[in-house]
């Protein structure tokens, strides 16, 4: 039974997750996965031949939900339309989870009371979890990705993980 009621995604943590064929954690860990449609239309349309584009493009539990343009117009002056759709969306309901990477959203989110977390947080809930057995792999592969974390962070996650 997933531990989460709802994750809203954005782009980021979709494609590293798509890139290293762990998309499929996401309606394990939560009932319930929402993507702004501007996240979608980035991940999906924008970039249709990207890394991970046909994966998420290709999922039927992902909803795809518009935002209230009143409540992101403010958001835009501080972050990019999909994390401010994405924030927006998150502040619907206070059992949501926003899944984002870029660190102005996250600081955003934070200010605002919002719940969230990264990809690295969401990997090591999966191993909690036992979804993944373990990981550095997952780790690793997102570097090889060309994914971007901070070496603390890598650092405190495995010690926090046990590996």
């Amino acid at each position: 039974m997933p531990s989460e009621e709802l994750i809203i995604a954005d782009s980021s943590p979709l494609i590293g997750l798509a890139r290293i064929g762990q998309l499929g954690l996401l309606p394990k860990l939560a009932k319930r996965i929402v993507v702004p449609a501007a996240v979608h239309a980035e991940v999906t349309a924008a970039r249709a031949d990207a890394p991970g584009a046909a994966e998420v493009a290709a999922q039927a539990w992902i909803e795809v939900q518009e935002a209230d343009p009143v409540v992101v117009a403010p958001l835009l002056i501080l972050v990019g339309r999909g994390e401010a759709e994405a924030i927006a969306l998150a502040q619907r309901e206070s059992t949501d989870v926003l899944l984002v990477d870029d660190l102005r959203a996250r600081k955003l989110a934070q200010r605002l009371g919002l719940r969230r977390m990264g990809t690295v947080a969401l990997l090591g809930q999966a191993k909690r979890e036992r979804l993944i057995p373990r990981l550095k792999p997952a780790l690793d592969a997102l570097l090889a990705h060309g994914i971007f974390i901070r070496p603390e962070l890598i650092e405190a996650a495995l010690k926090e993980a046990g590996e």
